[in-house]
């Protein structure tokens, strides 16, 4: 369940993003300057740009580079290749109070023998947190289980032949049964979301669970995208359905991950881009949607899925306003592991629910996953990223004892 994150009876310390102590305090000396040497790196534009590239090309010619992933980018962000294989990092964000989100990441495989696996294996994450306090939620994406030419077609609203309905039956069985899971163990579980030409199916799929297991506890929750243009009023949709019908929303917010996706191929297609025009609109959205979901609570369920400080700020004190708990089981906050240290461990210390996506899976069947990360983390116009600048202060804080 949602609430067993956390020790309630742990002492709780004033909020503050800027500690670095409490960030890094799980990492040893040796850990912290991996982390230095591989976000230097990764901060170079063209080596985040070609890398992919690169890499897709040396692992054609048999080359090795599997182990430099490994203990590079992988470490740096993944819990390793199987569920056992994270129990050192579902331990070590346990002991800074943060949870875990185990979140099998194998991309593209697009086989019907594969949906299975995949769908056994998210199964076997919620039973992992069913039977372990310090697995928080779980995840999934319903294009790992689902062809999305297919979820194209019915986001589209396109006929389904014969062929295509026995589909897509089967891809509601598999979620369906992913999700009865969760509800039976009580564990929530989140739906991610994808590209907007897929999202239409997926927000149904995600709403049909809803009104089938969100009746009397948040199980289900689907993710409002709020780059894009219609995400705020996504939402607000969403609520009202859920009001009409009787069930709780649940909703993990983000801003979203597809950008550049999302422009080309509007671009291509010559349509609007379905995406905001300015990062100020998305925050805008996002801090808006922040508030209607805590002018809600009662009735909705809610992950802030967020990088940005400033939000996570606001989120705090839209939860001061308005007295409610900081613990209330119905707010969570997440970010990944790797990332955003700064914001995970001082929110978890101050006595915020937190969570960790932990990603595992296959060194070569996760790089899609691992080069997305290290594409966010590439500096801007030269200037240090945020990660390498904190990492910076904590080494310089340590040389400083």
């Amino acid at each position: 369940m949602i609430e067993k994150v956390g020790d309630p009876n742990s002492e709780s310390i004033p909020l503050n993003f800027d500690n670095t102590e409490i960030a890094f305090r799980r990492k040893s000396d040796k850990e912290l300057d991996d982390a230095y040497k591989l976000f230097k790196l990764i901060n170079n534009k063209l080596l985040a740009t070609i890398g992919p590239a690169l890499t897709a090309f040396a692992l054609r010619l048999g080359l090795p580079v599997t182990g430099l992933i490994k203990n590079t980018l992988f470490k740096q962000f993944c819990g390793g290749e199987s569920i056992d294989d994270c129990e050192s990092v579902i331990s070590s964000l346990s002991d800074g109070r943060v949870g875990t989100i185990l979140d099998y990441s194998v991309e593209g495989v697009q086989e019907e023998a594969n949906y299975s696996s995949t769908t056994a294996e998210i199964i076997r994450t919620i039973q992992k947190a069913g039977s372990d306090d310090r697995v928080s939620l779980s995840v999934f994406k319903i294009s790992g289980i689902a062809r999305v030419e297919l979820l194209a077609k019915v986001s589209a609203g396109q006929n389904l032949d014969a062929s295509e309905q026995a589909e897509y039956f089967k891809v509601k069985g598999r979620v369906n049964n992913i999700c009865k899971t969760a509800y039976d163990l009580e564990v929530p579980v989140m739906i991610d979301a994808e590209e907007s030409w897929v999202q239409n199916a997926i927000d149904t799929l995600a709403l049909e669970m809803m009104q089938l297991y969100n009746l009397e506890q948040v199980i289900v929750y689907n993710t409002y995208q709020l780059y894009l243009t219609n995400g705020l009023v996504t939402l607000k949709d969403h609520y009202l359905q859920a009001e009409t019908y009787g069930f709780l929303l649940g909703a993990k917010l983000v801003r979203g991950a597809y950008l550049e996706k999302e422009q080309n191929r509007a671009l291509a297609l010559e349509y609007t881009s379905p995406v905001h025009s300015s990062k100020e609109a998305t925050d805008q959205d996002y801090n808006i949607a922040l508030k209607f979901c805590v002018q809600h609570i009662k009735y909705i369920g809610l992950v802030a899925g967020t990088h940005n400080e400033e939000s996570c700020r606001i989120l705090t004190e839209l939860l001061k306003d308005a007295s409610i708990p900081i613990n209330h089981p119905h707010v969570y906050f997440s970010q990944l592991l790797g990332m955003s240290d700064n914001l995970s461990f001082n929110l978890a210390a101050a006595g915020y629910n937190t969570a960790k996506y932990v990603p595992y899976g296959p060194v070569k069947a996760v790089l899609p996953y691992l080069f997305r990360r290290a594409d966010e983390n590439t500096a801007i116009s030269g200037q240090m990223s945020r990660e390498l600048s904190l990492i910076i202060k904590e080494r310089e804080r340590r040389k400083a004892l």
